[in-house]
């Protein structure tokens, strides 16, 4: 199918069928962070896919080192603004940490909350223990849409040590391959892969019958995300390999400032003409 010249497949509004569809029909999916109505807009007006609420807020928004410290209450915030701000894509809030570990119950309650609260679309959520399994074959049976996420799993950053990819060892990528296929037997409508080899994700995306979209997983999956201030270049300190900057948008916003300083300073803004 030809994406581009499909007027009314663009005009469509995404839904996980859409998703399924998309998968089996070659046609990759694209997905970015948000965190705010401004930017989901802008998203919505260029076209894609999937708007992911990350718990990278953490990180972006509240200036933290991890994600760890987000809360229900910040995530659900962010999202019910993201979803004023968006109609077409499929706008996917990240759980937080310690929302879906402890319990099934507690998972399912809380996904509940999430969904009911803000409108989105479906939840995602790290890992895939059996507590993790049980919640969401329990919320995916109740009607709450669930992503899954394997591979560098952020919200586990103090057992890992560190950022370094995963599945690079044998044994690490058997489990990473098995729990996608746990995930997707649970009742998963995609899985997000990041930082694992490409074969790694090439081998789990032909496995599966859901999407894989992945971050720094290479080519082969059947979508991609980026956290939006990579893309954009708006963050400077973060440089993996799998960002490439479409923009280089903190050089610009400096500028600006800079010039905005500069005018009032020397007395040339405001002029007549902008003022009543």
């Amino acid at each position: 199918m030809d994406y581009s010249a499909s007027s009314s497949y663009e005009s469509k509004s995404i839904t996980t069928l859409r998703l399924q569809y998309m998968k089996q029909s070659g046609i990759k999916i694209v997905c970015l962070t948000a965190y705010d109505a401004l930017i989901s807009k802008i998203f919505d007006e260029c076209g894609i896919d999937v708007i992911l609420v990350g718990d990278s807020l953490g990180n972006i928004v509240q200036g933290n080192e991890t994600t760890l410290s987000v809360t229900l209450e910040e995530t659900i915030y962010h999202t019910k603004a993201v979803v004023k701000g968006a109609k077409r894509p499929l706008i996917i809030a990240d759980m937080p940490f310690m929302t879906f570990q402890v319990s099934a119950d507690e998972a399912f309650r809380n996904a509940g909350r999430i969904m009911k609260e803000t409108g989105c679309a479906g939840v995602k959520l790290e890992g895939a223990s059996e507590n993790i399994l049980q919640g969401i074959s329990r919320m995916t049976e109740s009607g709450i849409p669930v992503m899954g996420h394997l591979g560098l799993t952020p919200q586990s950053i103090n057992k890992f040590g560190s950022y370094k990819a995963r599945g690079k060892e044998e044994k690490e990528a058997e489990k990473i391959y098995n729990d996608a296929l746990k995930l997707q037997e649970a009742g998963a409508f995609s899985i997000v892969l990041e930082k694992i080899p490409s074969e790694l994700g090439k081998k789990i995306t032909e496995s599966l019958s859901i999407p894989t979209i992945g971050i720094g997983a290479g080519p082969y999956c059947d979508g991609q995300i980026l956290v939006y201030t990579d893309m954009l270049g708006l963050t400077v300190d973060f440089n993996p390999r799998f960002v490439r900057r479409y923009a280089r948008l903190n050089d610009e916003i400096k500028l600006a400032v800079k010039n905005y300083i500069e005018d009032v300073k020397n007395q040339d803004f405001p002029s007549i003409e902008e003022s009543y």
